[in-house]
């Protein structure tokens, strides 16, 4: 795997960039001293090659809904989205937001809760 470059790739490549970011309530005990961190909203903003240039006017003629919130099972329903068929996109960049802190591992919590195969 290749470290991203500080040029991003020609409009002809099949690169969808994802971005996400969780936001989170802890009221979940988890034992006498600690809560979880309980997803309550993710909310992912999106551009391709083709549009990253563009004004955000909402709608890419090749990605799509620039913009996504899921509420109901934020992560599954975010994992659901990634992992759909995009015949023209050869890779998915996906950026959370706080990763090191622990959106990330929500995220990969779930995936591997769930055994995580896409639809």
């Amino acid at each position: 795997m290749s470290p991203l470059k500080d040029v991003l790739p020609s409009v002809g490549d099949k690169v969808l960039y994802v971005f996400n970011d969780s936001e989170t309530t802890q009221n979940m005990r988890h034992s006498d001293k600690a809560t979880l961190h309980v997803p309550d909203l993710v909310s992912v903003q999106q551009f391709c090659s083709q549009g990253e240039d563009a004004e955000d006017c909402g709608v890419c003629v090749r990605c799509g809904q620039r913009k996504q919130s899921f509420w109901e099972d934020p992560v599954r329903d975010m994992l659901t989205y990634l992992c759909k068929p995009r015949p023209w996109a050869k890779k998915i960049v996906a950026i959370a937001h706080n990763a090191k802190a622990f959106d990330l591992h929500i995220i990969l919590n779930r995936a591997i809760m769930l055994k995580w195969k896409p639809n």
